[in-house]
């Protein structure tokens, strides 16, 4: 079996974080999509659950933080190109997301932005040219 991940997520308003993720490329797989929760496929191998405060309750006893306020992960995810890393920034802006909380990262043979969804967790979409990141050393580029 292919190793999968599956990234929940708490959110105020589903309906509003649905039409979100699927502005910004996430298809919704309705099998595991009620009133509480939405499946949301990035790919056959990275689900977001977006989940009602309510229901993520059933999962912790944790207190939820404000993702607006505190950070508690950065998800980052590779697109294909620069200019795919750009297009779903702008895609989250244009659709109820803050584009660039953190400063962009242009190391050259790696590029990164960043964004936020309407509840504040922080997207890291990034490119990476790995014929140039197959050497044996460090990446002299980061340091």
């Amino acid at each position: 079996m292919t190793q999968m991940i599956f990234v929940n997520l708490p959110v105020a308003d589903l309906p509003k974080s649905k039409a979100f993720y699927e502005a910004i490329g996430f298809t919704n797989e309705p099998r595991f999509t009620d009133e509480t929760a939405a499946a949301m496929q990035l790919s056959e191998t990275i689900c977001v659950m977006l989940l009602t405060h309510e229901k993520w309750r059933s999962f912790t006893t944790k207190e939820i933080p404000d993702a607006k306020k505190s950070a508690q992960v950065a998800l980052c995810i590779s697109r294909e190109d620069r200019s795919a890393v750009d297009a779903i920034v702008d895609t989250a802006r244009a659709n109820g997301g803050t584009a660039d909380p953190n400063p962009p990262q242009d190391y050259g043979f790696m590029y990164g932005r960043s964004f936020e969804d309407p509840d504040g967790h922080v997207w890291e979409p990034m490119w990476m040219d790995m014929e140039a990141v197959t050497g044996a050393g460090p990446v002299e580029a980061m340091a």
